[in-house]
């Protein structure tokens, strides 16, 4: 099992919460986190993605497209 602090919403506190025994085969790094204090369960949700790119509006002019007044 791995114990984590991080901060209940039910116990309105920073408490300790474990990792169950995990079937998916996580070991120490399971998502699913049980709360020893009033026993919620929370969910970790790791992903990656992409930053959205600035400036590429659709209808939106680029530099090259713009004219001096």
């Amino acid at each position: 099992m791995s114990d984590r602090e991080l901060y209940c919403d039910t116990c309105e506190g920073v408490v300790l919460f474990e990792a169950p025994t995990c079937v998916d085969g996580h070991g120490t790094d399971c998502p699913e986190l049980i709360c020893t204090g009033c026993g919620a369960a929370v969910l970790i949700a790791t992903f990656a993605f992409r930053a959205p790119r600035l400036g590429h509006r659709r209808g939106a002019a680029r530099p090259s497209q713009r004219r001096a007044a």
